[in-house]
């Protein structure tokens, strides 16, 4: 395990966005205004779609509101646990030439709009992907050495109890819109 702090999610597909909106408004969590966000991922070289993910280090470039962030995660136990480093950068081309340098090569491009809510410890996000429809994220930061499946099951547990229809995803936006890509969706 780690001693650093873990990003840990679980994730669903969204049949009817204004009802889980409800949902957790009844619950008292407010949702921001929605932002668009341009996501290139990256993959290091030497890996590629169809090996596991944990243990590999990839890496997302980020456009929001003209601010650019660098991150860097790191899957652990599976896709969505992961150890994550992340800081803002000044210059996407020059960022990019510098991940390119670092030998990782890009992936798939994510663009979507993003709502977002806290509650308690969980950062919910509610996102619109283009070519992929809208998906529901729980996030969680944790410390320590907490099996990162068991901190899943406490938030699909906290998503199942607002009665809404969602279709869990284990798989990360990138291998999704991969995934809709090669079946022409």
């Amino acid at each position: 395990m780690t001693d650093g702090v873990r990003e840990i999610e679980v994730k669903y597909r969204v049949a009817e966005p204004a009802a889980l909106v409800r949902a957790l408004h009844d619950r008292g969590a407010v949702f921001s205004a929605p932002v668009r966000q341009d996501d290139q991922a990256y993959a290091a070289n030497g890996w590629s779609y169809g090996q596991s993910k944990a243990g590999a280090a990839f890496a997302r470039l980020r456009t929001e509101n003209g601010r650019h962030t660098f991150c860097v995660k790191k899957p652990l136990d599976n896709e969505l646990a992961c150890a994550e480093h992340e800081t803002e950068v000044l210059g996407r081309a020059e960022m990019h030439a510098a991940i390119l340098a670092m030998g990782f090569y890009p992936t798939m491009r994510i663009v979507k709009t993003r709502r977002t809510a806290r509650l308690d410890h969980m950062l919910l996000c509610l996102d619109e992907v283009d070519g992929l429809g809208a998906f529901f994220e729980i996030e969680a930061m944790i410390s320590g050495d907490r099996p990162a499946a068991e901190v899943q099951q406490d938030l699909d547990r906290f998503a199942r109890s607002l009665r809404v229809e969602l279709e869990r995803s284990t798989e990360t936006y990138d291998s999704l819109i991969r995934a809709a890509l090669s079946v022409g969706v």
